[in-house]
C-alpha cells in the first residue's frame, strides 16, 4: 500500500456526519437487492460513482431507492452493523450515526422499533469487540413538518434516557428546499431544553440565509455543511459572527458537496474559509455509500487540495474529539487513544 494512503487509513478518525441509509456500501446493497429481487433495483441506482455528479434533487431520489431496500428490522440491523464495521475498518474510532426513524405499515416496522434496532446493532458490534465507539442522533426530516418534528423529539428524549448514553442528540436534515426552520423552532427548543445535543443542516442551498440566522439563535451545538454561510458565497458577516462567537463546529463533507453540485470543485470548498479562520471544522463523509467515498479519502482530498501536512491532518483529526456529543469522560478516553497512536502513525 502507498505510504501516503497507509497514513490516512491508520490515522484515528472521528466521524460526526454520517446518515445511516446514505452510508450503505456496495457490498451491503448487493445483499439487500438479493433479498428483494421483486423490486428490480440495480446498484447504479443507489450510488454516484467517482466521475459523476447529481443535482441535489437527484441525490434525494437515490435515498428513496435505498429506503425501498431497507424496510424491515432485519434490514436495519444488517445495514447498521455493516456500516459500523466498515467505518471501524477505515480507522474511525468514534462515530455518530444519524437517521430518521421510519415506519412501514406493510412490514410492521414502527419508529420506535427503528431506533431500537439501530441501538441493537451498536450493542452487537460492541459485544463483538469492534474497535469503535458509536452513538446515535435521531433525525428530524424537515419535509415532514412541525407535528412530526415534535413527535421525533419526544422519541429522542425517551431513548436518551433508556439507551445507556447511546442516543445523544438530534439532527435536522432532509430536502433543504422544503419548509422553513421557523416552523420547527418549538421542537428544536424543546430538544435543547431536554439536554439533547443539536446538529442542524444549515445553508445547504443559497436561499437559506434568513433561516440560518434564525436557527443560530438557539444556538445549535454543531452545523452540518453551512455551505452558503460566509459572505464570499452570498452569506453574511453577521451570520459568520454568530457561528464564531458561539464557536459552533462545522461538519464539512467535501465529496458530497462537489458531487451534489453545491460546490463547483474541491478547491472552492468552504473548508478553506473556516479552516483559515481557525474555526472548529470536522471532516466528514455525509453519505459514504451514495457518494462512493470513505473518511480516509476525505482527509486525503482535504490535504492534497489545501496543502496540509501530515501534522496538520493529525491536528484536524484530534481536534474533532472536542466536537463529539458524548460526555467529557468519553472525550478523555479518545484523547488517550490518539496519544497512544501518535508515534506509530506520525512516523
Amino acid at each position: 500500500m502507498d505510504k501516503d494512503i497507509l497514513f490516512y487509513r491508520q490515522l484515528p478518525k472521528v466521524e460526526l456526519h454520517a446518515h445511516l441509509n446514505g452510508s450503505v456500501s456496495t457490498e451491503t446493497i448487493k445483499k439487500l437487492i438479493q433479498r428483494k429481487p421483486q423490486l428490480s433495483i440495480e446498484h447504479n441506482m443507489t450510488a454516484i460513482s467517482n466521475d459523476q455528479t447529481r443535482t441535489l434533487e437527484e441525490c434525494f431520489q437515490v435515498f428513496k431507492v435505498i429506503h425501498q431496500l431497507v424496510d424491515t428490522e432485519e434490514d436495519i440491523l444488517m445495514v447498521a452493523a455493516d456500516v459500523i464495521k466498515e467505518f471501524a475498518a477505515d480507522g474511525v474510532k468514534y462515530l455518530e450515526l444519524r437517521s430518521t426513524p421510519r415506519e412501514e405499515k406493510r412490514t410492521g416496522l414502527t419508529k420506535k422499533k427503528y431506533i431500537d434496532t439501530v441501538i441493537k446493532a451498536i450493542q452487537l458490534c460492541k459485544e463483538e469487540g469492534v474497535d469503535i465507539d458509536v452513538r446515535f442522533l435521531v433525525s428530524i426530516d424537515r419535509r415532514n413538518g412541525a407535528e412530526v418534528a415534535m413527535e421525533t423529539v419526544k422519541l429522542a428524549e425517551e431513548f436518551m434516557l433508556s439507551s445507556d448514553g447511546l442516543v445523544v442528540g438530534l439532527d435536522l436534515s432532509g430536502d433543504p428546499t422544503v419548509g422553513h426552520g421557523k416552523d420547527l423552532l418549538p421542537a428544536l427548543q424543546r430538544a435543547k431544553n431536554s439536554n439533547l445535543k443539536l446538529s442542524l443542516h444549515l445553508s445547504e442551498v443559497p436561499s437559506q440565509l434568513e433561516e440560518s440566522d434564525l436557527l443560530l439563535d438557539l444556538p445549535p451545538d454543531r452545523i452540518g455543511h453551512g455551505t452558503f454561510l460566509h459572505p464570499e458565497v452570498g452569506g453574511s458577516q453577521g451570520v459568520v459572527d454568530k457561528v464564531t462567537s458561539h464557536q459552533i463546529p462545522l461538519e464539512l463533507c467535501l465529496t458530497s458537496n462537489v458531487k451534489a453540485r453545491n460546490v463547483p470543485n474541491y478547491s472552492e470548498h468552504h473548508f478553506k474559509y473556516w479552516y483559515e479562520l481557525g474555526h472548529p471544522t470536522v471532516i466528514c463523509t455525509d453519505d459514504k455509500g451514495v457518494f462512493s467515498t470513505d473518511l480516509s479519502q476525505e482527509y486525503q482530498i482535504a490535504a492534497s487540495t489545501f496543502n496540509l501536512s501530515h501534522e496538520d491532518v493529525w491536528s484536524l483529526s484530534e481536534q474533532a474529539i472536542d466536537c463529539v456529543f458524548a460526555p467529557e469522560t468519553v472525550k478523555q478516553q479518545l484523547r488517550l487513544k490518539w496519544s497512544h497512536l501518535k508515534a506509530q502513525v506520525l512516523k
